[in-house]
């Protein structure tokens, strides 16, 4: 079967309210796609969320919304969480922040991301000579993260929330109007591009895994002391997780910061 539109699906609310919008006919997108980067590595709340409401949505309405999962050439999956934990692993690969708060160089959202969807496209007929055109959920607030120019050979990436002028505020509302809870963020629970704000909002209302992510920075410097590197880190504070986000801190100094806080490819925090 050869399909020739669908939309990547990031589990957040802009993802969602396209969802809702092909849903009502505003859109022109039947097939939905979900790379879900690892049951070990997706938010938590974002794989509730798709299974307790975005899918049975979509099955309700005609939708395909359909999950899919890098997987290696013997079958077997491979998630973020999994490659960074590998014992014979040196690479990192997630954009922690070098000591001078700057991004390192990351391949997640390309191998997770991109490339499984990608994969999906061309096994239904997407190639250079017939691409398929590809939705992505970015709003005009975030239109800074549309990249035309940065489409694969086999798809034409288009962004039916920038055609309709509408803004992330509108996506919520226009989720509700659905009957709908609003979706968390969609990311990676341990994403060095999350905000201050929700790295704090996880050591108070999910402290096991902020615990997680501070023991997966911890591991990732164990092997760059092996190394002889410099540390990393999951913020750009330079100092350790459980530092940079103390616990009981009330207020927000850095709650501005977002001007390189998201993947600029809107295939994740969508």
């Amino acid at each position: 079967m050869s399909i020739r539109r669908v939309f990547s699906f990031g589990g957040g609310v802009q993802s969602v309210a396209c969802l809702v919008l092909a849903a009502q006919g505003r859109i022109d997108f039947d097939t939905f796609l979900f790379a879900n980067v690892g049951e070990d590595s997706e938010d938590p709340r974002t794989l509730d969320y798709f299974r307790q409401y975005a899918k049975p949505y979509a099955d309700a309405h005609g939708l395909r919304l359909e999950e899919l999962h890098r997987t290696r050439r013997d079958g077997s999956t491979e998630t973020i969480y999994g490659r960074l934990t590998r014992e014979d692993s040196r690479s990192i690969g997630i954009p922690v922040r070098m000591a001078n708060g700057a991004p390192g160089r990351r391949s997640c959202t390309l191998d997770f991301k991109i490339k499984v969807v990608g994969k999906w496209l061309k096994q239904h007929g997407a190639s250079a000579v017939a691409p398929a055109v590809v939705g992505i959920g970015i709003s005009v607030d975030e239109i800074q993260r549309a990249n035309s120019h940065r489409s694969e050979p086999y798809e034409q990436i288009t962004y039916p929330l920038l055609d309709l002028g509408l803004r992330r505020i509108d996506c919520h509302r226009v989720i509700r109007s659905a009957g709908l809870p609003v979706p968390p963020k969609s990311s990676c629970w341990f994403c060095p591009y999350r905000r201050p704000e929700t790295w704090r909002e996880m050591r108070r209302t999910a402290p096991d895994l902020f615990a997680k992510s501070c023991q997966l920075e911890g591991l990732l410097n164990e092997r760059r002391d092996m190394l002889g590197k410099d540390h990393v880190y999951l913020t750009r504070f330079a100092k350790p997780l459980d530092q940079a986000i103390p616990d009981g801190w009330d207020t927000l100094p850095f709650d501005d910061w977002d001007a390189d806080g998201l993947c600029d490819s809107g295939r994740c925090f969508t």
